[in-house]
């Protein structure tokens, strides 16, 4: 009678689907802030949005959002780095606005952090001085 060999579990293994098994979840998500800021579209995307609105006059009958894509991005790349120059400019102030933006978000969310952490302290010191008092009759 024939051993039988090892090579089932490497087969096995191949079938196996990356992450099956791993215990978690999938599709859970953490909730994601509304006051959050959006972050600032790149030079293209400055870009894309006043072409979007060029094409759409020259094609009314163009409903297709991929022939617009396609358009804009062979135009894109057809332009030389002088033509690029001004949706460079925009895309970097709006970084420089987003940036300004987080940075007050995220001194927002620290000092609401603080002000919980000092509550609680406050609570808890409150505590500890009613159990010295009721310790001290």
């Amino acid at each position: 009678m024939p051993k039988a060999s090892s090579d089932a579990k490497p087969a096995d293994n191949k079938l196996r689907r990356k992450g099956a098994g791993t215990g978690r979840k999938q599709g859970k998500k953490a909730a994601k802030d509304p006051n959050k800021p959006k972050r600032p579209p790149s030079a293209f995307f400055v870009y894309m949005s006043e072409f979007r609105e060029q094409f759409k006059k020259e094609n009314p009958n163009n409903k297709s959002v991929a022939a617009v894509g396609k358009a804009a991005g062979n135009n894109w790349k057809a332009m030389s780095d002088a033509d690029k120059a001004p949706y460079v400019a925009k895309a970097e102030k709006k970084k420089e606005e987003y940036e300004k933006s987080l940075r007050a978000y995220n001194n927002g969310l620290a000092s609401g952090k603080e002000e919980e952490e000092s509550d609680k302290s406050k609570s808890e010191v409150n505590d500890e001085d009613e159990d010295e008092e009721e310790d001290d009759e």
